[in-house]
């Protein structure tokens, strides 16, 4: 099963319909957290942002036909009046519908067109184990992505020189979190190590308290820049295969006493939330 197939899928067939993000995830079978970063990862951009390139998409050819009714237009692109509709579009092209319609061609916008997605280039995963952990602090660097995670390898260089200096600090793994993600796609992500309470030092770093979670501990066992392809099996056919359904709680990367920060080998594990 392909969650992101089948989502895209779900967008073509409702383009005028219900498409926001709880109808689509019901109708794959996750939650919205699990939609968001299957897709995410998969397509490179937020679920959001791919319906709305694709209404208006349409909406631009509907317009370029000479639509006789604007409004109409925009009711179908999921807009509920003409300013709203107008001001999407204007973002979307660079012009109004008023001045497409009479132009009466697309050439030179950019158009969002259908993407197609099958399973024959996915990563395999084995199946998960299963572990029930109790709560973590975790104490580290913290950045917002959002277009692209290029900027975590950088990011992990800046912590690894606090490494064995942080107060409290209860073992010698390290973890990648992966927390408040939105509906654009964006999320944190902390580079860090569990510790016993909370230090006061470094101040500008992010303190999370993760809660106790039942997790799908997956293997990743190649060189850790193919990380990002692990994931992306993982929410878009790995969990769901094992028969699971994700929670909406931090997930993360744990780099143990294997995982070799000079060469990038070594393995590590990747923890999903899931509902008991």
């Amino acid at each position: 099963m392909n969650v992101t197939a089948k989502a895209l899928w779900y967008v073509e067939s409702h383009l005028s319909g219900d498409n926001s993000l709880e109808a689509i995830a019901d109708s794959v079978g996750v939650s919205r957290f699990h939609l968001s970063r299957a897709f995410g990862l998969s397509v490179g951009s937020a679920l959001a942002a791919y319906v709305r390139a694709r209404r208006l998409t349409e909406a631009a050819r509907h317009l370029a036909d000479n639509a006789p009714d604007i409004l109409m237009v925009a009711l179908d692109a999921g807009y509920g009046s003409h300013e709203a509709f107008t001001r999407a579009f204007r973002q979307q092209f660079g012009l109004t519908p008023d001045a497409l319609r009479e132009r009466r061609d697309v050439a030179g916008l950019h158009l969002q067109e259908p993407i197609r997605m099958t399973d024959s280039t996915s990563t395999a995963v084995d199946s998960p184990r299963i572990v029930r952990r109790d709560e973590l602090l975790i104490f580290g660097l913290s950045q917002r992505y959002q277009r692209t995670n290029a900027g975590i390898p950088s990011q992990w260089d800046r912590f690894l020189p606090h490494l064995g200096h942080i107060a409290h600090q209860a073992d010698d793994e390290t973890y990648g979190v992966i927390c408040n993600t939105d509906e654009s796609g964006s999320i944190d992500y902390i580079c860090g190590v569990r510790v016993s309470e909370f230090p006061s030092h470094p101040a500008e770093f992010a303190r999370l308290r993760v809660p106790a979670q039942s997790y799908a501990v997956f293997e990743h066992r190649e060189h850790v820049s193919a990380v990002s392809a692990t994931w992306q099996a993982i929410w878009n056919h790995g969990l769901s295969d094992a028969g699971f359904r994700a929670s909406d709680s931090p997930a993360f990367e744990r780099y143990g006493k294997s995982f070799d920060a000079r060469t990038g080998l070594g393995g590590l594990e990747l923890w999903v939330p899931i509902e008991a």
